[in-house]
């Protein structure tokens, strides 16, 4: 599959909305008919809501409702309360998400994302697969718990996580929390290395990471990841399923670009993972890590026809 690179839209998001989910109050956009079949899309880490802000007209033009939430510690998202702990583990995420739809009374939705919003959306579809009609996740299986974590990776493999590692210390801790958008900016140019992205673009999804919790949350991710930080208790009995590599069995369509310069693996290794209506597919012509504000058509198209495979 292929299709050209862009330097971003100048459109937004204007209709911002927010709602009570569990131990947050989420911002979100809805768009689309109210009563309409439900895709929920799930960003990354260093972007926002904005990382679909070409592939929502599209999908509402084929008549879906499209809800897109910005997560803990991103954009208008806040912690109701002051004593919870800023946690940044992979189910507390999910639940977020889980919590999201109750609070919206949505039962079953077609989840999408990329880079943290394709994690969740794959521990979703593992753990509670009665919640998903359909999965597209970029980079395909990303579950995995803290031991595998902790397990060390080849030279070239480890230099790619870097960050991870700077995270890991009090420098890099106070580093990131000093220059938030300019460690943004590196990201998304390491990552993406072919997309022409102007500073508009950036700048209008960089103003997300501007969130009193959201260091506290990244810090708290990558560090628990590599077993450097302690979790919550309510999320053991969870953790300890996505450990064991749960089987996704919803139909499932899985996105590469083929100029991806985060950390990733060859479809192959994650295919097995599947075991239900299963497909991937590489988008071509210099698409990297943020796939779906770099390729909205290609990512559309996967939403759309996961959509309709069970």
């Amino acid at each position: 599959m292929k299709e050209s690179t862009t330097s971003g839209s100048k459109a937004s998001f204007e209709d911002l909305r927010q709602i009570d989910a569990g131990v947050l109050n989420i911002g979100y956009v809805d768009a689309g008919p109210a009563d309409g079949p439900v895709v929920i899309l799930l960003h990354g880490w260093p972007y926002d809501i904005h990382s679909f802000v070409e592939v929502v007209p599209r999908l509402v033009d084929a008549g879906r409702r499209v809800l897109v939430p910005y997560l803990r510690g991103f954009g208008a998202t806040r912690f109701r309360s002051a004593d919870t702990m800023r946690n940044g583990q992979p189910s507390a995420l999910a639940l977020d998400t889980v919590a999201f739809m109750d609070a919206l009374g949505v039962e079953q939705a077609t989840l999408a994302g990329f880079d943290w919003g394709a994690r969740t959306a794959d521990i979703i579809a593992a753990l509670w697969p009665e919640r998903c009609s359909g999965l597209v996740s970029v980079s395909g299986y990303l579950i995995a718990g803290q031991e595998s974590g902790r397990a060390p990776l080849p030279p070239a493999a480890e230099l790619s996580w870097w960050y991870q590692f700077y995270f890991a210390t009090d420098r890099g801790r106070d580093g990131y929390a000093k220059n938030l958008h300019d460690f943004a900016r590196l990201i998304w140019r390491t990552a993406s290395p072919k997309w022409a992205f102007d500073d508009a673009t950036f700048d209008r999804s960089a103003a997300a990471l501007d969130n009193p919790d959201h260091v506290d949350v990244v810090i708290h991710n990558y560090r628990w990841r590599l077993g450097l930080a302690a979790g919550e208790p309510q999320y053991d009995a969870w953790e300890e399923k996505l450990a064991g590599n749960p089987s996704i069995t919803v139909p499932t369509i899985t996105l590469e670009g083929d100029a991806n310069g985060a950390p990733h693996v060859d479809p192959t290794v994650y295919a097995g993972r599947f075991s239900g209506p299963y497909e991937h597919r590489t988008v071509r012509r210099g698409i990297g890590h943020n796939l779906p504000q770099e390729a909205p058509q290609a990512f559309a198209d996967a939403v759309l026809q996961v959509g309709e495979r069970r």
